[in-house]
């Protein structure tokens, strides 16, 4: 996946430099902690001020309930004070039977009662009424009139009285939301029957000093409803919304509080008359109030993340000093010839030691082998020598042979020997390459063998099988010339009797195997066990004994062209012979192996 270029650009500082990776890392590492301990710390500090608002706000609300209810009781008993008087009984009791006089005197009574309750009641007492069913009377006091009125039906505010047989309500509306009525109904004592009511009208402001216990928070919502959740009366906040009221009318605790979306809500019932009590406190509220810790935590957190940067800063960089010191040092090695270098995958400073490690041991590999070759091209040197010489002793016979054959044999098998030895003089001169197919190293091979067989007729037994497919393969020139003229001269020569060299060259995987065998007098057991140790050292010695090519010096050619897995083996039996196979990569299309 391709990194987006931004990314590669804002990150390069910390690729290239480790300094800058052990700074990030270590800020993080002291960064983090903090930050997240003085996170846990500011939420713990506003979840304890969350539980400190709602128990200060559960009591406040159980007292200010008591209070109301105590202020509604006090209501309720200047109603009493009305019921129980005497002059209420008596004007139920005969009304319909006194003469006039009597009644007005009654009703008289009646009017001075209720305006001693109006006129004692306090000025939040703003009239009062006493309806009376059986008889449609009205009584009305207040401060503008005293009054006795013949209703048509039954008013509106003592309706539920009748249709829900209640015992009290309160009755609110009118154009003065400031005001309700307090009406109590008035019982038969025999039978509960109900007869009538009456009523206080109080302002609503009575009631403002106990309500104040609950405190004026700007954002605090405090009002009063009825059992089914509609607001009665509300001094002060914000208009609750309708999802609260539905769940303050659903609550069955008498007192209590929820979390809702935004706010908290705190609800208490009234004694004796049943209303609820709420307060509103947004979430808001909450936060604020823990905002002041949190911020003392904050700034105490952030001084702390500030010197952990300083301390992790300057350990970083005392910690990635000597790295950086020595990336630089390094660096000179790049003036110094520099090829097929295996560049790293990091940037920075380890990535630049990598490279420059790694390009001092290839040139140390190199200096290695340009010393190998120069020694080897030394002895190729030499080989070069002894080829242009090629053996004066097998010259010699040779030619001593052909003017012994000029006098006994026909032209044409004098002829043949002056061809083979034109044909080796030919491969050795005119082919530069150090390498050759092994067809042709094999027609040197036989032009070789030609001659030998021709001073060797008697005695000489030589055989070749050769798989065809193996002639392309490349192989290094004047191989094995020299491996049948050791068989010559250390084995067949000191045999008697018959000799026997069999030449075999096979394909075996991706290989090319060239085994000559003869049946000399094969090595001791030491001497082999030298051999194969020179072979294994790859010395690069030429193995000589007067003037022929030894068997390291076609090993480390080999080796050298071909790789460590390819070169000569060698295994002899004392008496019986010795075998010599040599293994080159196997060619089949005949391609050149340069």
């Amino acid at each position: 996946m391709r990194v987006p270029g931004w990314i590669m650009k804002l990150t390069e500082p910390f690729r290239r430099s480790i300094r800058n990776k052990l700074i990030l890392t270590m800020i993080i590492l002291a960064v983090v902690p903090i930050v997240t301990i003085t996170a846990l710390a500011a939420e713990n500090s506003r979840r304890s001020m969350e539980a400190e608002v709602i128990s200060t706000n559960l009591s406040n609300m159980k007292w200010t309930g008591v209070y109301l209810g105590d202020q509604f009781a006090q209501l309720n008993n200047l109603i009493y004070t009305v019921l129980i008087s005497p002059h209420l009984s008596e004007y139920l009791a005969n009304v319909e039977e006194s003469s006039l006089s009597s009644q007005f005197a009654a009703q008289r009574n009646i009017i001075d009662t209720l305006t001693n309750l109006f006129y004692s009641a306090g000025n939040h007492v703003v009239g009062v009424e006493l309806y009376l069913k059986e008889y449609n009377k009205l009584f009305t006091i207040n401060a503008s009139q005293s009054d006795i009125a013949s209703t048509a039906g039954i008013p509106a505010p003592y309706k539920l009285l009748f249709e829900q047989n209640k015992d009290f309500t309160i009755a609110v509306g009118g154009n003065d939301n400031g005001k309700f009525q307090l009406i109590r109904s008035i019982n038969r004592f025999e039978n509960q029957e109900k007869l009538g009511g009456i009523s206080l009208e109080i302002r609503w402001g009575v009631l403002d000093q106990t309500l104040n216990l609950l405190g004026r928070g700007n954002d605090h919502t405090v009002f009063i409803a009825s059992s089914d959740g509609k607001v009665l009366y509300q001094p002060w906040g914000v208009t609750p919304s309708e999802a609260i009221l539905d769940r303050v009318a659903g609550t069955g605790e008498a007192q209590g509080y929820f979390r809702g979306d935004q706010a908290y809500v705190f609800y208490n019932t009234i004694d004796p008359v049943g209303l609820k009590l709420v307060t509103v406190i947004p979430n808001s509220f909450i936060n604020q109030s823990a905002l002041a810790t949190m911020n003392f935590g904050l700034i105490v957190g952030a001084i702390t993340v500030v010197v952990a940067i300083l301390l992790a800063v300057i350990l970083a960089w005392r910690l990635a000093t000597p790295i950086v010191s020595l990336a630089r040092s390094i660096q000179g090695f790049g003036l110094m010839k520099e090829r097929e270098v295996r560049l790293s995958n990091r940037v920075d400073e380890i990535g630049l030691l990598e490279t420059k490690l790694y390009q001092m041991s290839y040139r140390i590999r190199e200096h290695i082998r340009t010393e190998y070759v120069i020694g080897l091209e030394k002895k190729s040197a030499e080989l070069k020598a002894l080829q242009a010489q090629i053996n004066p002793h097998f010259l010699q016979n040779t030619l001593q042979m052909i003017g012994s054959m000029l006098f006994k044999n026909s032209p044409a098998e004098s002829y043949g020997v002056l061809r083979s030895l034109s044909d080796m003089f030919r491969y050795i001169i005119r082919e530069p390459e150090d390498l050759a197919p092994l067809r042709a190293e094999l027609n040197h091979l036989n032009n070789y063998m030609q001659i030998q067989q021709q001073r060797f007729a008697a005695r000489l037994s030589y055989a070749i099988e050769v798989d065809e497919q193996a002639t392309d393969s490349l192989i290094p020139k004047l191989s094995l010339q020299p491996i049948v003229e050791n068989a010559f001269f250390h084995g067949l020569e000191q045999q008697s009797g018959p000799w026997v060299l069999e030449v075999k060259v096979t394909c075996e995987g991706e290989d090319t195997v060239i085994t000559i065998c003869d049946n000399g007098i094969g090595l001791q057991p030491d001497k082999l066990a030298e051999l194969r140790g020179r072979l294994e050292r790859r010395s690069g010695d030429l193995w000589t004994h007067g003037e022929r090519i030894g068997l390291s010096n076609v090993a480390s050619r080999i080796q050298m062209h071909f790789g460590g897995k390819y070169g000569i083996g060698l295994d002899s039996i004392q008496g019986q012979g010795t075998k010599v196979t040599v293994t080159i990569p196997l060619e089949r299309d005949g391609a050149n192996h340069a």
